[in-house]
């Protein structure tokens, strides 16, 4: 059976639509990032209608908060300078490209709101051989937004994931029942 909102997405009429994320989710986002130092760059790499940023420079005003946004023609895959922390909303579709290019600025920290089930064995896998573990996960619900979205934190500055998890195929042996 398939629920009204994922019907709605998976037939919607323009297939790039945008979400935007709700001010009091980014608040709550930025909440997790009390430890950063005065002085520090914080990227912002999707823009869209300025949430994550406008918030950011309000809870960060003795730092250096940046942002990138297609559309004003900033294009993140373009961005080349080293950043000490990445917060934000990315697109879901291209998460694997996100991760990839955040890793090339070697932050301390990386954090996304990403849907839950876009966090995956592999995608950890790729972050832990790159330096970066799990630090902190923040489930959430937004309303229209199709799932469960996941605030997650990885961080270069620990050695391993606050969470386990195994790629084992675990089988039950055949038992007469």
């Amino acid at each position: 059976m398939t629920s009204k909102i994922s019907h709605n997405i998976g037939n919607r009429d323009k297939p790039n639509d945008k979400f935007y994320t709700p001010v009091e989710l980014v608040k709550i986002h930025l909440e997790k990032f009390n430890h950063i130092p005065e002085g520090s760059v914080i990227f912002e790499p999707f823009y869209g209608e300025g949430a994550y940023y406008n918030e950011m420079v309000k809870k960060f005003p003795s730092c250096n908060v940046i942002y990138c946004e297609i559309e004003k023609g900033l294009d993140f895959f373009e961005h080349n300078e080293n950043v000490d922390y990445i917060i934000s909303n990315p697109p879901y579709s291209i998460i694997d490209k996100v991760l990839e290019k955040s890793v090339s600025l070697k932050p301390k920290e990386i954090s996304y709101l990403i849907g839950f089930h876009s966090l995956t064995p592999k995608r950890i896998e790729y972050m832990n051989k790159n330096g970066y573990f799990i630090k902190d996960i923040h489930l959430t619900k937004v309303y229209a937004w199709y799932g469960i979205s996941i605030i997650i934190t990885f961080s270069n500055l620990i050695e391993k994931n606050i969470i386990e998890f195994d790629r084992t195929v675990h089988r039950r042996k055949n038992i007469d029942i």
